[in-house]
């Protein structure tokens, strides 16, 4: 990072992470490479140049398997976000690695709020809130971001990475 420029994802990136709620979340533990699904919100913090300047926050039980093995904090994953169902031919999604770590007081508080502002219908269900309430909440700090947009022309993409300027049609490496 240069210090004072802003190195957020660019807008197509992040209007693409808005236009989903569910990541599937690779990772490894002690038995080998494990994914599961869970719903996200964004959260869009600092504006102070450093690489947290966006993050999924989610929410599950440390006794899940992949609870379990996010809890050594900052923890490296890989995800994929894109809806069931598309055409070939407008095939949308991100595809990221970064890092997992629990979150906690402040922290912790803001991202529940961001959370319950995503999905408006745990407030609905007094049993849901308290349930989610009690559940941890997670921080995916994104290092590299893939935007794959077949509606833009077949195989275009657009790559962030945290330490470095964002890469328009980039072909390597699927």
């Amino acid at each position: 990072m240069n210090g004072t420029t802003d190195n957020r994802p660019p807008e197509e990136i992040r209007a693409a992470l808005d236009a989903h709620s569910t990541v599937t979340l690779a990772y490894t533990d002690a038995d080998g490479p494990q994914a599961c699904a869970v719903f996200y919100a964004v959260v869009t913090t600092g504006g102070d140049g450093t690489t947290r300047g966006l993050s999924l926050v989610f929410v599950t039980s440390p006794t899940t398997r992949h609870g379990r093995a996010l809890l050594a904090g900052d923890v490296p994953v890989a995800f994929t976000a894109q809806r069931d169902g598309q055409e070939w031919t407008a095939l949308t999604g991100i595809q990221g690695r970064g890092t997992c770590r629990r979150l906690d007081g402040a922290e912790r508080a803001a991202a529940w709020d961001a959370y319950r502002s995503r999905f408006p219908y745990v407030e609905g269900s007094d049993r849901l809130r308290q349930a989610m309430e009690r559940a941890d909440l997670w921080e995916l700090s994104p290092r590299w971001l893939r935007l794959v947009d077949n509606g833009r022309g077949f195989g275009h993409k657009s790559e962030w990475n945290a330490s470095a300027p964002p890469v328009a049609n980039a072909s390597e490496g699927q």
